[in-house]
């Protein structure tokens, strides 16, 4: 009775450039640390470059650069209190409306949206997500402003402008409200995709554990899954507020684009990038480029503030134990 012989395994001899470079290991971290430097060095250098050619700016003006209010560059006046005032209102605008739109939608919660609902929902979120911002400028120009914009300030106006400075009128449809709006719809796909991440994150366990002790669905997302992603979620708005903060053309092209410091959000206005995006063209003095240069400093700041905030919350949700989740 014959008996099967098993193959013999053989044995492949490493060379000694392989073993020197550890089966490839050894350019691959290479090749990492060398694009990690360079993404570091490119936003150094960004930095930089904008500290250096706001310099006359900030000899003739200094500090105060930030708290003058009249821009008049026929004048050699240079303000940015409007400009940040602008910047701060819409973005607020939108952060407050796509908030609760964003983490109410069955895409930012898993534990409870059907599997076909949360699909869909996925999907129309990505295509908002893809759509250029100038597209949804025009589209604010000729629909969301007449169809939408203009009967929601008029009622604002004449209910509260007359108890509230925040609605002061005249109203003309270009406005901080517009473009906070605008941008509301804009930042929406960024908050539920990373509120919707990090709640997936949230172990399966913890979930059919809260369900088995007798919880309901409302009970285990306030009492379980919460608790694991706040931080997470907390960092999904500042993400979201961070590209209020620097869009352009969409809110260049419905905030009305004039430079007044004004309490009225039904008021025409103008941010740091919508400042920089139309008068960039026109600057034909070293001190008028040097303080559109100094704008686009200040926002460069701003929204690298916020995305260190913003991560460091999303990495410590990731980084908690389950001790520390509990």
């Amino acid at each position: 009775m014959s008996t099967l012989q098993m193959p013999r395994q053989l044995k492949v001899t490493p060379s000694p450039l392989g073993r020197a470079l550890q089966h490839g290991d050894i350019p691959f971290k290479v090749v990492i640390a060398l694009s990690s430097v360079t993404l570091l060095a490119l936003m150094v250098g960004v930095g930089v470059m904008l500290w250096l050619r706001s310099e006359p700016t900030r000899a003739q003006v200094g500090w105060t650069f930030i708290t003058q209010t009249t821009w008049n560059p026929v004048g050699q006046v240079f303000g940015a209190a409007p400009f940040i005032v602008g910047t701060l209102a819409t973005s607020l605008v939108a952060v407050l409306i796509a908030v609760p739109l964003g983490w109410a939608s069955p895409f930012s919660w898993p534990s409870c949206a059907r599997r076909n609902c949360a699909r869909s929902s996925a999907f129309w979120s990505k295509l908002l997500a893809a759509i250029p911002s100038v597209v949804y400028g025009a589209w604010g120009i000729f629909v969301f402003i007449p169809q939408f914009v203009t009967p929601l300030g008029n009622w604002l106006m004449n209910s509260l402008g007359h108890y509230m400075p925040l609605f002061h009128g005249p109203f003309f449809g270009a406005s901080s409200l517009a473009a906070g709006l605008i941008l509301a719809v804009m930042i929406l796909p960024t908050i539920s995709a990373i509120s919707r991440d990090v709640l997936l994150a949230v172990p399966r366990s913890q979930r059919e554990a809260a369900l088995a002790l007798g919880s309901t669905e409302w009970e285990t997302i306030w009492q379980v899954v919460l608790p694991y992603g706040l931080s997470g979620i907390l960092g999904a708005v500042i993400l979201g507020l961070g590209r209020a903060l620097g869009e352009t053309m969409a809110v260049t092209m419905v905030i009305g684009n004039v430079a007044q410091l004004t309490t009225s959000l039904l008021s025409p206005a103008y941010t740091m990038a919508s400042v920089i995006a139309n008068e960039w063209g026109e600057s034909r003095t070293a001190l008028y480029g040097s303080a559109l240069i100094e704008i686009g400093l200040l926002l460069f700041l701003m929204s690298l503030l916020l995305n260190i905030m913003a991560r460091l919350l999303v990495w410590s949700v990731a980084r908690k134990t389950p001790e520390q989740r509990a």
